[in-house]
């Protein structure tokens, strides 16, 4: 369907309903109710009664068996073949459809998903993917019984069409990718393979003189197909190169960090923000972590226009996290007490509804794999290069393990992972011990590596470590006085007291002392 604007709703004669048919401008109409839609040229397609319409039959020249065609419900009508696509909820959505002229058009909801995922679990052994819903069915007559999808917009949304589909697929042990054996199908399978997690990503090469699986099956040659996959190779992305022709790469200036503190001092001590970077955030229960944590992330989304920013506030729902960012943005504290709604509506639209800001909901659910999977699908399928995890000690509580150092090692040793194959920089927050051996951390004293709450890999696998001090018993003029001291620095070495804030509760953010 080409695209068209709209015009009106109008009653639908097919199912009654009153206003339920929208009418476009080239001259198609779709009803929402019962999902008819009519083309320009008076023809209606009914979208819940797919299984009615047209034959499943084999499809003879492509060596289809009919039971193939009725498992994907892709049934001849007339001269034409009907693809249907399905709703992540298994609700069928539209068709892509092919002509005796061997012209493809889609008729229905644009969906998200990929060919045939209704069909299978979102886990498993493996899944194949190919680059057309012919090559799919081909693949799955080859090789009955596996999962076989395609996507749905071709090369050059391959990688779109795959991003949005990431949760799905990382529930499967090997992603098969078994796209066309031409240039635009290799730069695809490239494109694709490099936001899929490394390891599970395997790549099918056919036998030359076939283009695709469809063209295999056609000349009777269902082994090459079997062939392709069973051989399928793990996938390594070309990162080999001669030192001799890195001169322009290494001549070239670059900026001096990806993106800059708000604060003078950490950004002179620390280098400012590196993507490619693990920074924790440390300091005892109550000093301010998550305000801090939520300035910076405010600041990023305000100045930043482009950055993409992925915030994992697992200590608190979501309405707070975004009244704290907006708090902290505008400069009032729409966290504390009541505002009218009016106000709230306005701060919303000044802040976040501009912002390129993805949370997580986690429906009270915390797992560690959940929390791993959510990250990847942020820096890989929506493609967040600043996220922040808050906080550490939320994550160990949906580790089964007796021993705590332990579970920190194995979640610190993944997120570092997360961060080494995504590129991104993550700022992790994690608590300290709640005593040490001069006082308590709570009443101002100093933050040093050996504070970090249960294991050293903290300190070991982190980047760059930040410590915030504060004595929450001071009164004066120091009672919100807070040292952001530097304790690890991997990027310029410099370590130290970097700045002393002070927080400002009318205006809900920190201010650096100008004197320090």
């Amino acid at each position: 369907m080409t695209d068209s604007e709209f015009i009106q709703h109008e009653p639908c004669e097919v199912c009654g309903s009153s206003d339920a048919k929208a009418v476009y401008t080239d001259g198609h109409t779709f009803c929402f109710s019962c999902q008819t839609t009519t083309r320009n040229d008076d023809k209606k397609y009914y979208m819940n009664d797919v299984q009615l319409k047209g034959i499943p039959t084999r499809l003879g020249k492509r060596q289809i068996s009919q039971k193939t065609c009725e498992f994907y419900k892709v049934f001849k009508d007339g001269d034409t073949l009907r693809f249907p696509y399905y709703s992540g909820s298994g609700k069928i959505q539209g068709f892509k459809v092919k002509n005796k002229q061997k012209e493809f058009y889609y008729e229905g909801i644009r969906t998200d998903t990929l060919f045939g995922q209704n069909l299978f679990a979102d886990k498993g052994k493996r899944i194949v993917i190919s680059e057309g819903e012919l090559d799919a069915l081909s693949i799955f007559e080859a090789m009955p019984g596996w999962a076989a999808c395609s996507i749905g917009h071709g090369c050059a949304g391959a990688k779109k069409d795959i991003q949005k589909q990431i949760p799905y697929l990382q529930g499967y042990h090997e992603i098969v990718l078994f796209f066309d054996n031409d240039s635009h199908g290799k730069k695809a399978t490239e494109e694709v393979a490099s936001i899929l997690p490394p390891g599970k990503v395997k790549i099918a090469l056919l036998d030359a003189k076939y283009k695709d699986a469809s063209d295999a099956l056609q000349a009777n040659d269902a082994q090459a197909v079997r062939k392709a996959i069973w051989d399928a190779k793990t996938y390594t992305p070309d990162g080999i190169v001669s030192g001799k022709d890195l001169k322009k790469i290494i001549t070239t200036p670059g900026k001096p960090c990806d993106h800059e503190y708000p604060f003078k001092g950490l950004q002179e001590m620390s280098g400012g923000i590196e993507y490619g970077t693990l920074i924790t955030i440390c300091a005892g229960t109550g000093i301010g972590k998550s305000s801090w944590t939520r300035q910076l992330a405010a600041h990023l989304l305000q100045t930043e226009k482009e950055v993409k920013v992925g915030y994992l506030a697992l200590e608190e729902s979501n309405k707070q996290t975004g009244l704290g960012l907006m708090s902290t943005s505008l400069g009032k504290a729409f966290h504390i007490g009541e505002h009218d709604k009016k106000d709230l509506e306005k701060a919303y639209d000044k802040t976040i509804a501009n912002w390129n800001l993805f949370l997580f909901d986690g429906f009270g659910s915390y797992e560690a794999d959940i929390i791993y999977n959510r990250i990847e699908y942020l820096a890989c399928g929506l493609e967040c290069r600043i996220i922040f995890l808050d906080h550490l000690s939320i994550l160990l509580s949906g580790q089964i393990l007796d021993n705590e150092q332990k579970a920190i090692s194995i979640v610190m040793t993944k997120l570092r992972s997360l961060v080494e194959r995504t590129g991104i920089t993550l700022f992790l927050i994690s608590h300290v011990r709640r005593t040490m051996s001069d006082h308590a951390n709570e009443e101002g004293a100093r933050v040093t590596l050996n504070s970090l709450k249960g294991s050293s890999s903290i300190g070991q696998l982190s980047d760059q470590v930040f410590a915030l001090e504060r004595n929450q018993q001071a009164t004066g003029d120091f009672d919100s006085s807070t040292t952001l001291r530097v304790l690890k620095n991997r990027r310029t070495g410099r370590t130290g007291v970097a700045t002393m804030l002070n927080y400002d509760t009318d205006q809900c953010r920190y201010i650096e002392n100008a004197d320090f």
